[in-house]
């Protein structure tokens, strides 16, 4: 039970970290390795605007997603807009920005273990005779709902129908009358939204470090590799299988072995299925 208790959360807590990065690259083709500073990014803004500015915390929390989506959309305006469709050139470009904003932070003051969020709701229960604390729960709950808000926001609203257009064809989407560089620029601030949202669930759990960026990185890549890039359901499919296997991992391992999991699940599936689980990339038929 403990097994399947916390392999849920982590699961949960992985296709957080990979959905916005996900959409992102499924609807501009753009790899954005920036992805892991705007988490911590958010969670830096958030932790000054609680305690260096005294603005409550549900307000920080709003301001600090808000910041964060136009952060991201400024990024692609001004930065990514000038690289797009040159792929290694959006890489060293986008992680260049993290290396920017991450070292930043350090550089700032912003280092060691004294900064922390505080948790949505304090105490414990127990699920399935398995001790968890609330806040975990509510990243079950808030993922979930999150990711069907995502479904329905992209099924039945114009800018979600629009953002799907780009993704299954862009060139028919452009004869339509979709603003190619406007969507992408959407789709960056709401996937720098997402990452957000997923540092305001998960920071409580732990201490606000520059490390966490380069980690989210990792695992929201792996997470988006193995479900098939530009796949958000084979992301969050993909979450639930490393989820698991990281827990497991722990158990019969030990916890220093957990980052392993992600880089061999990277390194297997770019062998065995380069295309990953569910993704429309074609695949290497024959090498010259």
């Amino acid at each position: 039970m403990e097994i399947f208790v916390y392999g849920t959360i982590n699961s949960v807590a992985l296709a957080l970290y990979a959905l916005g990065f996900a959409l992102v690259y499924g609807i501009s083709r753009l790899p954005n390795f920036a992805h892991g500073a705007l988490y911590v990014l958010s969670g830096f803004i958030t932790w000054s605007a609680l305690n260096s500015f005294g603005i409550p915390y549900l307000i920080s929390i709003a301001l600090s997603v808000l910041i964060t989506g136009v952060i991201g959309a400024l990024i692609y305006q001004f930065f990514l807009i000038r690289v797009r469709g040159m792929e290694i050139s959006e890489i060293i470009a986008s992680y260049a920005i993290a290396l920017a904003i991450l070292e930043g932070l350090r550089w700032g003051g912003f280092k060691g273990m004294t900064y922390t969020l505080p948790a949505f709701v304090e105490g414990s229960t127990t699920v399935f005779g398995v001790s968890v604390d609330y806040q975990r729960l509510l990243v079950v709950v808030i993922g979930a709902i999150l990711v069907a808000a995502l479904w329905l926001f992209t099924r039945y609203t114009r800018v979600g129908l629009a953002l799907r257009g780009m993704a299954q064809d862009e060139r028919a989407a452009l004869m339509l009358g979709i603003d190619s560089d406007f969507m992408a620029v959407v789709a960056m601030g709401i996937g720098s939204m997402l990452a957000a949202f997923a540092a305001i669930l998960l920071l409580p759990l732990g201490n606000i470090v520059v490390e966490s960026g380069y980690n989210v990185l990792i695992l929201a890549i792996a997470v988006c590799i193995v479900g098939g890039i530009g796949s958000w359901v084979g992301a969050v499919l993909a979450a639930f299988l490393i989820g698991y296997a990281q827990i497991l991992t722990v158990v019969f391992l030990g916890s220093h072995y957990q980052m392993m999991v992600a880089l061999l699940a990277i390194i297997l599936t770019l062998i065995l299925k380069p295309s990953g689980l569910f993704g429309q990339q074609k695949e290497l038929e024959e090498r010259v």
